[in-house]
């Protein structure tokens, strides 16, 4: 290598004051020493889909590497839970068709598959938590998260389904209730109905700024919601330009008696995770949504992303926009990671 000149190296030591900025970068050890945001277990929330019968996982076409499970395999998925320490599984149930119908009913069924796997799951491992989505749409016939009259979904209506909703799943073992939607002045009916049924203790995560969005559709099809949903949902869900509106949506649920909130998607609207997070101060989680998930695993499977890498940095974007934890079906692979 030739002599390189010293005019360079002074020129650079007066326009950075001598800061080099890649020494803490040079080595494995000073860049995890001086990181700004990781990851760990603890963020980690788990979506599982539960379905009827026994058997095999079966495969969710749209989401490589997810399966619905029956009762006994979210059982074991509990147990798995419990050994990668990740504190919080979420339950979302594949409904029959055959026991869909206009008003959901069988949401209000203390019998109900999301009920029993969740009784189940507590019993084997308590330590675990359980969360569960309170909304109508795994159990409507028309795939909307209400009740509806006409081409209109009803607010009050569907607000008092959800309050029974959500009661029959604290009393089946359910921990945090996430009711993901989107109906106006649910959280404060919802933690009255918890309250006067004797589940004071059961925590409230509301889905404050869910988006009516593009990336939904693999979950829909997990559920078994999708080919059912007749129009869409934005006259409930967010438009996706808007911002202010989830300020003002958080700052509701807050008032109303949510003990966390959520941003639904993740990664398209870190700005608003930042936002929300940054302007209440309180526990804020994001969902890495059925869509996300997928692109990154279809990248993956075309050879064209490291999906671990991808995954991780993924994750730690997150964080780094201030996320208290993720939901994401990328749970027990990083928390495998981790642990190895």
């Amino acid at each position: 290598m030739t002599d390189f000149p010293v005019s360079i190296t002074n020129r650079i030591d007066a326009a950075t004051g001598g800061m080099r900025m890649r020494r803490l970068r040079q080595a494995a050890w000073s860049r995890r020493l001086v990181r700004e945001n990781t990851l760990s277990t603890a963020d980690l929330i788990w979506p599982i889909f539960v379905r009827e019968g026994g058997g095999e996982p079966q495969p969710v076409a749209a989401m490589p590497g997810v399966s619905r499970l029956s009762v006994e395999g979210c059982v074991e998925a509990a147990k798995r839970a419990r050994d990668l320490d990740i504190p919080l599984v979420a339950l979302f149930p594949y409904t029959d068709p055959s026991l869909r119908d206009e008003t959901g009913s069988e949401a209000l069924n203390p019998g109900n598959l999301v009920c029993r796997a969740a009784r189940a799951m507590k019993k084997a491992v308590p330590e675990v938590g359980i969360m569960c989505d309170v909304a109508l749409d795994p159990y409507t016939s028309h795939g909307h998260d209400g009740v509806m009259r006409g081409e209109r979904i009803l607010n009050d209506e569907s607000v008092e389904l959800l309050c029974q909703q959500a009661v029959v799943q604290a009393e089946a073992g359910c921990d945090v209730i996430g009711p993901s939607d989107m109906m106006d002045g649910r959280v404060a009916c919802i933690r009255h109905a918890l309250d006067d049924a004797g589940c004071r203790d059961a925590l409230i995560m509301a889905y404050s700024a869910k988006y009516a969005s593009a990336f939904y559709g693999p979950f829909r099809e997990a559920v078994g919601s999708g080919g059912m949903l007749k129009g869409d949902k934005r006259t409930y869900q967010m438009d996706y330009g808007n911002t202010d509106e989830a300020v003002r949506e958080a700052a509701q649920d807050l008032a109303e008696g949510a003990d966390m909130i959520m941003v639904k998607p993740g990664l398209p609207y870190l700005d608003v995770l930042a936002r929300l997070a940054r302007e209440f101060g309180v526990p804020t989680f994001a969902y890495q949504t059925s869509g996300e998930y997928s692109m990154i695993m279809a990248a993956v499977q075309n050879g064209w992303l490291d999906g671990d890498k991808a995954m991780l940095e993924t994750l730690t974007a997150y964080k780094r926009a201030g996320a208290s934890g993720i939901l994401t079906y990328f749970s027990p692979k990083v928390a495998e990671m981790m642990r190895g």
